[in-house]
């Protein structure tokens, strides 16, 4: 039952960065997106994550909820060594979702929703910007259990070249997925040659700080390349996922905007499966050369067996109710054009 309740937390981290992530970067877009085209941008933005923005977070709540219930130390020093962190994201979800329900709902239009609409756009940056840096914080081994002043125990272990470029690769890639994901949502050519036109500025800018993150990496002394490429799996999916990104632009070249949806979201997996394979089931890499597992420090034997019961049971009644209301908001859309 260990196995099922990995997989249920690395499946909740993926569909975050794939459904989340492309919420997010939503806002990446607005706030790098030309005054004179921020207002339509921001009516197709309206149409596509309105329905279904709440839902997206879904998946970080059964994140954490797996980690807590499951996985307590490991939940106890993340939430203790990065809360700096982790505080500064989670007030960015908050003041999003506050600025989006005020500037979309609020029946007074006024002078506020130029407040609203910086705080939305700006929180989009920064939240994914910190999850990344907690990612990245995770495996640098600069979390250090035995710190004795508080620099070394809550500054020090997130606050690095490594984080941060992860980080900003995060943002690159939310910003890269929502491009992408807009395209389909528009009739308009113009619009779909300005998300495309986005597509590739942020394909770009993820590709340049995914090369950041490998010199930093080689800077913290950070076996990235080892974990990468050490491995045949490892070396496969970085060859699938760069065959996949060609046949997304060739496919953008003859006008699709369907399946390069698929493969934008093939690619993210497998970028996320290089990264965690190699140094599976450590999830938390120390300063101290110790490490926390998800198979060593599990929680006791009958709590993982009803978390994974729990898990199997809901998904039935959640999954099938989610794409139902993703269904229904898309015939809706189709109904509206």
């Amino acid at each position: 039952m260990i196995f099922v309740v990995i997989a249920f937390l690395w499946a909740a981290i993926l569909l975050y960065l794939l459904l989340g992530g492309a919420d997010y970067g939503a806002g990446i877009i607005e706030l790098f997106t030309s005054k004179a085209n921020k207002a339509r941008t921001r009516k197709t933005l309206y149409r596509a994550i309105g329905p279904v923005w709440e839902a997206n977070h879904m998946w970080l709540i059964i994140t954490i909820v797996i980690l807590f219930v499951g996985f307590p130390d490991i939940y106890a020093t993340m939430s203790v060594n990065l809360h700096i962190p982790l505080t500064i994201m989670l007030l960015g979800i908050i003041a999003r979702g506050t600025a989006f329900t005020f500037r979309h709902y609020d029946a007074v239009v006024d002078d506020m929703q130029h407040l609203y609409n910086r705080i939305f756009a700006w929180s989009s940056f920064i939240t994914p910007l910190f999850l990344g840096i907690i990612a990245g914080s995770a495996v640098s081994g600069r979390i250090d259990p035995d710190a004795k002043d508080f620099l070394s125990a809550y500054i020090y272990s997130w606050l690095d070249w490594f984080s941060i470029s992860v980080g900003l690769f995060t943002v690159a890639i939310c910003g890269f997925l929502a491009a992408i994901y807009l395209i389909g949502e528009t009739d308009s050519r113009e619009e779909k040659k300005m998300f495309v036109s986005k597509a590739v500025r942020l394909n770009i800018a993820a590709v340049i700080c995914g090369a950041l993150v490998f010199l930093a990496a080689a800077y913290e002394e950070i076996p990235l390349l080892s974990w990468v490429f050490g491995n045949l799996y490892g070396t496969l999916a970085i060859f699938a996922a760069t065959l996949s990104l060609g046949l997304l632009w060739f496919l953008l070249y003859k006008g699709e905007s369907k399946g390069i949806r698929i493969l934008a979201g093939f690619q993210v997996t497998m970028i996320l499966f290089t990264t965690t394979y190699r140094h599976f089931p450590n999830i938390v890499i120390l300063k101290n050369g110790g490490y926390l597992s998800l198979l060593e420090h599990a929680g006791h034997q009958k709590t993982i067996e009803t978390l994974g019961w729990a898990l199997l049971i809901g998904s039935i009644f959640i999954l099938p109710a989610l794409f139902y209301l993703i269904y229904s908001f898309q015939k809706r859309k189709a109904n509206v054009h």
